[in-house]
């Protein structure tokens, strides 16, 4: 029974687990560490420590003597190469087992330390977002009232006017009064709840994927990616639709001629959204060939009225992130010349 209740906290746990046994083979791993190294347990039980992390061999000479010397290290900002080649720094604590059930095992703990710095970017991102609105809201109503105003003194002067052509001027001013009013509207962000029911992710891809194929050229490609094993969410579809149909669309413009567009999903376990951690997670990737977002842009890319477009209004992208934002989720985005992607984390 305790066995049991080790291993449900070891498997609820953020940072990657691993337990090695007297020969320094793989017997557990937990579920973050599936993810850390992309592979299933299944597959990475029974391989050796020098298979598993390479390029560390003075780290690994030290976790062999840990057994000898029963006395456990921590080593910060370690650099570790796993199987699939790809390098990671992470905080790496190595403890002893001192179980007579269990003969010379071994533990060892990752933490990663770019996870670290997700969830606190991410923290920051969705305060600053909400901050903006909340400014936002305040300016809207502020600048709602003086318009309304303006454009009922000029519905009266048109009334009294009595020269037609002079109509054409208070038509304008009323006109561009209705403009603002919609451009703030647009600013403030979805001001409905969502209507939350069953709905199956693919559903609202292929919707927006075939409203942008035919609005776009033959040059464009939209590749679809999915991951069809991937349960049904909980959302309002209009909004999700609304929010991805926002995001591919300018994947389109970023595309000068010609370009592929890829709608990837996949599931993230024993995952953190801004402060909260969700057991399963949807993560849809939007990744476009082109020209990629400017640096001094990328921070600040979901703000209202922020575009690299010139005739762009900078309000797609807030919306996107405003409406994902309702669902208890978030959009990240990461850009390089030939690559920019857009990743939209939705809990499941």
């Amino acid at each position: 029974m305790q066995t049991d209740i080790h291993k449900q906290i070891a498997e609820n746990l953020t940072t990657t687990v691993l337990m090695f046994n007297k020969d320094f083979r793989l017997e557990y791993i937990n579920p973050a560490g599936e993810m850390l190294f992309e592979i299933s347990a299944r597959r990475l039980k029974g391989l050796s420590i020098d298979e598993l992390f390479l390029d560390v061999e003075k780290m690994i000479e030290r976790v062999k003597k840990v057994v000898q010397n029963a006395q456990g290290f921590t080593e910060r900002e370690l650099q570790i190469t796993l199987p699939d080649a790809r390098t990671i720094d992470v905080d790496c604590v190595v403890t002893p087992i001192n179980d007579p059930n269990i003969a010379n095992a071994l533990l060892i703990e990752l933490i990663q330390m770019e996870r670290h710095l997700r969830i606190s970017r991410e923290g920051n991102q969705l305060t600053q977002h909400e901050l903006a609105r909340t400014v936002i809201r305040g300016l809207a109503h502020e600048i709602k009232n003086p318009l309304g105003g303006l454009r009922g003194a000029a519905q009266l002067l048109e009334k009294e006017l009595p020269n037609k052509a002079l109509k054409e001027y208070t038509g304008i001013i009323i006109g561009e009064a209705d403009r603002l009013q919609n451009l703030v509207d647009r600013m403030q962000g979805p001001t409905s709840l969502p209507q939350m029911e069953t709905i199956n992710i693919h559903q609202v891809l292929e919707h927006v994927r075939t409203l942008v194929t035919a609005e776009v050229s033959n040059n464009i490609t939209l590749v679809r990616d999915y991951d069809p094993s991937i349960p049904d969410i909980f959302a309002d579809q209009d909004q999700l639709i609304q929010a991805f149909l926002n995001i591919v669309r300018n994947a389109t413009q970023a595309i000068n001629e010609t370009g592929e567009i890829i709608l990837r999903t996949r599931t993230a376990r024993q995952f953190t959204i801004g402060q909260t951690r969700h057991k399963l997670v949807l993560q849809v990737d939007i990744i476009d060939n082109g020209s990629g977002i400017a640096p001094e842009l990328i921070k600040s890319i979901f703000y209202p009225m922020v575009t690299g477009r010139p005739e762009g209004t900078g309000l797609g992208l807030s919306i996107a992130q405003s409406l994902i934002n309702q669902h208890g989720g978030l959009i990240e985005c990461t850009s390089e010349p030939g690559q920019t992607r857009f990743t939209i984390l939705l809990p499941l």
